[in-house]
């Protein structure tokens, strides 16, 4: 509902700043896998902030899938590549076992409830040797303004309630793409901070991005006095020289792959020639073995 919402503003592009630059840097590491995907998914794919960069040299076919339908709508296709929109949830996907050879997704999947879940039914509809690329916020997202309100609602009405959603740490996004069976895993970290005029300006701009918090055990209302002591505290705890306010968005980038007997596999415990000791005299060992060392 709340992503549906922003599809009836009429300036609802000024909203996704966040999510666009996002897009390109998930296009930029689709680029640098050097194969041609036949079958792509593009998962919580919003307004096409990704797929709108995808030309027929990365990909044959593209599914651009979506659960808002009428921000779907709205989504922007590839200008070479053949594209079919579907809305889909995320957590009951539609994809045969063994069918897709990509399958990316960027900053959609911090709301899926049944994340191990997703995972698994991504890891069947993969192909052997298909990749997973993935971005999500992590769980240092917004870290000053939840501190802020958290301080406010304890000054003033002696307890405070969650007002962010919950986003998943590094750690923990690993362990779950290997308990669903993905190989070769590569997890890095973006810090992106935009600066605000006052806290205001941020939580109306989630609003616009459709990511404000729909926790069910969420508090429906702030009151105004709550609201202006946090805006203060915020100010104060992390207020920039001009007057500014920073917000950190917080974003784990991965890529997993489905097994396959081609892949690389790690050698044999016990099969090194050279110890980590002795590191340290490298060229030596490289002149007393000049032919180079024995890869068996």
């Amino acid at each position: 509902m709340q992503r549906n919402t922003t599809a009836e503003l009429e300036n609802y592009e000024v909203y996704d700043y966040i999510k666009e630059e996002m897009g390109y840097r998930m296009y930029d590491r689709i680029c640098d896998i050097k194969r041609k995907f036949n079958v792509a998914v593009d998962l919580g794919c919003g307004r096409g902030q990704v797929s709108k960069h995808i030309l027929e040299e990365n990909v044959g076919t593209l599914y651009m899938c979506d659960h808002a339908e009428h921000v779907l709508e709205q989504a922007v296709t590839s200008p070479e590549v053949p594209t079919h929109k579907l809305c889909v949830d995320e957590e009951f996907l539609p994809f045969n076992h063994n069918s897709l050879d990509l399958l990316f997704s960027s900053l959609s999947l911090h709301w899926v409830n049944d994340l191990p879940g997703t995972f698994k039914q991504i890891h069947n509809s993969l192909k052997p040797d298909g990749a997973f690329i993935g971005s999500m916020f992590g769980g240092e997202t917004l870290f000053e303004l939840r501190v802020s309100l958290q301080l406010a609602e304890l000054e003033r009405e002696g307890g405070f309630a969650p007002h962010i959603s919950p986003f998943t740490d590094n750690t923990d996004l690993g362990s779950l793409l290997n308990r669903a069976g993905f190989t070769l895993l590569t997890i890095d970290v973006d810090e992106l901070v935009v600066n605000y005029p006052s806290m205001y300006e941020l939580m109306w701009d989630l609003k616009g991005m459709g990511e404000s918090n729909c926790a069910w055990n969420r508090k429906l209302h702030l009151s105004r006095d709550t609201t202006l002591a946090a805006a203060a505290i915020y100010k104060d705890m992390y207020g920039n020289e001009d007057g500014s306010v920073p917000a950190t968005f917080h974003i784990l980038h991965f890529i997993g792959w489905k097994p396959d007997p081609s892949q690389p596999k790690a050698a044999k415990r016990g099969s090194g020639q050279i110890s980590i000791k002795d590191l340290g005299r490298l060229d030596e060992i490289m002149k007393e073995h000049p032919d180079g060392i024995d890869e068996k």
